[in-house]
């Protein structure tokens, strides 16, 4: 049976040091405050930014919440990057992605100026981190590897192929592990829509990760034999259920749990570690930000 890489303890031990840095940052002065903007009226992305709010409050952030609708104009989305980017009560800005198809993402990009950017979305930001001359990383890819380094899932040497291409995870998250030193040193494969196969790539694997949002996409026979499994995704499929759905990841858990060496829970796997990540983060911002005026 696989080892369970629970996350919420990788969380608590976040957490509880990311407390007491927030105390002595706001020692006196007014807690940081987060910026986030929406344009999508799909069910999920709403819930996910209404998580961030709840998670800012409980800790004691102060966040500031703009959703603009879908069908509006590009410039409404920028304009509302733009005041948030202005005001210098705001010391952290997050976008939620994918954006609509009439919004130059590269645009948005642009807007969010570095010193505020929570996740590396910005250029600038993201080619710091992924050299290492940042305060922050990414918040998913960070989490994982936060997760990964709690349980002593070793990176160095390791056959790493990670399932899904974007610029929020598996992009950034393959440059992380080849960096050298702890946690990098991976040698990694990166497989997307169109790779040819995909199970021979994903069976080869020491350590797999999924974040390609396609629910049970990966069965026994994709997974090997004693590999370690973190399935980022949290997919939503129809269920006889009171709320009507339940959640799966990219993986076929029941499938593979008896196989592989350990497996992340979904949900409770990477997700409360990203949530804690994303505080953390939040943070560390503000205090740079208030470190230099």
């Amino acid at each position: 049976m696989a080892t369970v890489l629970d996350g919420e303890p990788v969380a608590t031990s976040i957490t509880d040091r990311v407390r007491s840095d927030l105390s002595t940052l706001t020692d006196g002065g007014p807690p940081p405050t987060l910026g986030t903007v929406l344009m999508s009226d799909a069910d999920g992305a709403n819930r996910f930014m209404d998580v961030k709010h709840e998670a800012c409050d409980a800790f004691g952030l102060d966040s500031r919440d703009v959703r603009v609708a879908p069908t509006a104009p590009a410039s409404d989305l920028y304009d509302a990057i733009e005041d948030f980017a202005s005001d210098p009560d705001v010391d952290a800005i997050f976008v939620q992605i994918p954006l609509p198809d009439h919004v130059d993402e590269s645009e948005v990009r642009r807007r969010i100026p570095p010193a505020k950017d929570v996740d590396c979305f910005s250029p600038l930001a993201l080619g710091r981190a992924l050299a290492g001359e940042w305060p922050i990383e990414p918040v998913t890819p960070r989490a994982i590897r936060r997760l990964l380094a709690h349980y002593d899932v070793e990176t160095v040497g390791a056959d790493v192929t990670i399932v899904g291409r974007s610029t929020a995870i598996g992009r950034p998250l393959a440059n992380m592990l080849l960096q050298r030193g702890p946690g990098g040193d991976a040698t990694v494969t990166v497989c997307h829509t169109s790779t040819r196969n995909l199970t021979e790539k994903t069976r080869r694997a020491d350590l797999l990760i999924t974040a390609c949002g396609v629910p049970e996409l990966l069965g026994r026979d994709a997974v090997g034999a004693g590999a370690t499994v973190v399935d980022v995704s949290a997919n939503r499929i129809d269920a006889d259920s009171e709320q009507g759905y339940r959640v799966v990841g990219d993986v076929d858990h029941e499938a593979v749990r008896e196989s592989v060496d350990a497996l992340t829970p979904t949900p409770g796997g990477v997700g409360p570690v990203t949530k804690a990540v994303f505080l953390e983060n939040v943070v560390t911002l503000a205090a740079a930000r208030r470190a230099d005026r």
